[in-house]
């Protein structure tokens, strides 16, 4: 398969597995409404941000929304990505000039996106989708990173929207009336979309000319062009007139024998007069529920640029909604999205959260199917955070109308925790950090033994802290006691803690990984019980 190659892609590649695992502090002065509502709001790079994150949500996300920088030129987006190698220093040091220049904004957005979305596809559940939102400045390479990173045979589909109500008429050569979004499933031949309920201009096609007592149907043609063997034959109206075949170059899309079974049900049309070219009758009470989602999405059915700045205005004010935001999102759009797919009980993760869009759609979905999604948002820009987005997300968890939006309290089952990101887990020398917790660490610990977040929060208490596909997994930690003497115990794991070490159940017969500071137990007996010795920090890994 074809691949993109740029300047710096050598050093971002493994890039995520080199950013650090960072605790995360919530702020109950800045958060709102029910702290257990399941909401997050991360204020840091979202980069960091996502590797904080995913011990906990790995693989448990159902939708991922993002709109990244478009990458105009005219943009002032800067993102950490502590990519210090001589090949990146080297390139950003050789940047020369106007051609130069631009060739730099390219290489270095896509630099900024590979590591990004490589770990985005950890988050997503099995039956997940990512949507991404872009214009032409970077489609087709985002296409490319995309299908090198979730593969080519997960791509869904490209939609477009049409976000313009009017002509933009200053445009130089056309009026660039649409965007795109790019969907791909972490598994497509699991992912499957939910249907949209039909719109009353849809309903309204069905009609009842005979007063079915079968209710409002709509006419569907009885010829196709797809070959069918048995699609060639001749009808006779209830006129007498005589219908020799399908048109030219179709057939008759059912067997004649099934044509009669329909026609003595009431299910063919032949018009008033008794003598058109007959039609199947669709019941509408017969149709199943919803509608497929199409690839168009008009400004219409889904909010247009302008829609969508008028809501920030009402929110933020004229001024501060176009100096903070280019290319907001009208909630309608997330919501389409949303109801394609999500199911009630979703998370939707968020990483570059902006205004707080997604959250704001979160809410309203919930509100109209009675449903308990929760959302992760991401974002950097502390001014943005403190300004726009959780000013939105306030007003979005108390009011159903976006235009009449107002601060105010959250009911009791809505509402999101305002988190940031803390020092690393581990120290420069590579040991835990003392500020490190035992819940901190024990996620972070299975995690990278599974693959999977910890079941449950785990509090020290017990030194078992999870089990996983017949693999239990232990860990002995104590702040305090790092570094101690091995006599002193305490993170090492010894013959008496061994034998106290407790059993997932009285039958448990599967493997048992026990992760300490060190161990005085001989590996002859430890293997002779199904345990293996895992040494912190050393032989903890992560993606």
């Amino acid at each position: 398969m074809p691949t993109l190659d740029w300047i710096g892609k050598k050093a971002v590649v493994n890039h995520h597995r080199e950013v650090p695992y960072r605790l995360i502090h919530c702020d109950k002065d800045k958060s709102h409404g029910d702290p257990d509502a399941g909401n997050l709001l991360v204020q840091g790079d979202n980069l960091e941000a996502l590797k904080a994150l995913l011990p906990y949500y790995a693989g448990k996300v159902k939708c991922i929304y993002i709109d990244p920088p478009y990458n105009t030129g005219n943009e002032s987006w800067v993102y950490n990505d502590n990519v210090n190698s001589p090949e990146i220093r080297a390139w950003l040091g050789s940047v020369v000039g106007k051609e130069a220049e631009d060739l730099s904004r390219h290489d270095k957005w896509l630099c900024m996106m590979y590591p990004r979305l490589r770990l985005l596809k950890e988050f997503l559940s099995e039956d997940g989708s990512i949507w991404i939102s872009i214009d032409d400045n970077e489609f087709h390479s985002l296409r490319s990173l995309c299908d090198e990173i979730f593969g080519r045979k997960n791509f869904v589909a490209t939609i477009v929207w049409h976000k313009m109500d009017s002509p933009k008429n200053s445009a130089i050569h056309l009026s660039e009336d649409h965007e795109y979004i790019a969907l791909y499933a972490k598994d497509a031949d699991i992912w499957r979309p939910n249907p949209l309920p039909r719109t009353a201009e849809m309903v309204a096609r069905y009609k009842n000319p005979d007063n079915d007592p079968r209710g409002p149907w709509l006419l569907s043609d009885l010829a196709a062009r797809n070959f069918y063997s048995e699609g060639r034959y001749s009808i006779e109206t209830p006129s007498g007139k005589i219908i020799a075949g399908p048109p030219a170059g179709s057939f008759w899309r059912i067997s004649r024998s099934k044509f009669h079974d329909l026609d003595r049900d009431n299910r063919i049309w032949w018009g008033t007069s008794g003598s058109n070219r007959p039609g199947i009758k669709r019941f509408l009470s017969e149709v199943k529920d919803g509608v497929v989602p199409q690839t168009y999405w008009h400004w219409k059915d889904v909010g247009s640029t302008r829609h969508s700045k008028q809501e920030l205005s009402k929110l933020l004010g004229a001024s501060a909604s176009e100096d903070l935001f280019v290319t907001p999102k009208p909630s309608r759009l997330i919501q389409r999205i949303l109801q394609i797919a999500t199911d009630a009980d979703s998370i939707v993760l968020d990483s570059f959260a902006g205004s707080g869009t997604t959250g704001q759609s979160v809410y309203q979905a919930n509100r109209e199917d009675n449903g308990n999604r929760k959302f992760i948002l991401a974002e950097i820009d502390e001014t943005v955070i403190r300004t726009a987005t959780s000013k939105r997300l306030i007003a979005g968890s108390s009011q159903t109308d976006t235009s009449q939006m107002q601060i105010g309290f959250a009911p009791e089952n809505s509402g999101f925790r305002f988190c940031t990101l803390g020092e690393p887990l581990f120290d420069a020398d590579g040991n835990v950090s003392p500020a490190v917790t035992f819940p901190d660490l024990a996620a972070h610990v299975f995690f990278c033994e599974t693959g999977s977040p910890i079941p449950k929060r785990a509090d020290g208490s017990s030194a078992l802290i999870g089990t996983f596909q017949n693999r239990a997994v232990y860990l002995l930690h104590s702040a305090e006691a790092v570094g101690l003497a091995r006599e002193q115990a305490g993170n090492v794991l010894t013959g008496t803690i061994l034998e106290s070490l407790p059993l997932p159940s009285p039958d448990f017969t599967g493997a048992r990984i026990v992760y300490a500071e060190g161990c005085t137990v001989p590996d002859d007996r430890l293997s002779a019980i199904g345990v293996t010795f895992k040494q912190i920090p050393y032989q903890i890994e992560g993606i």
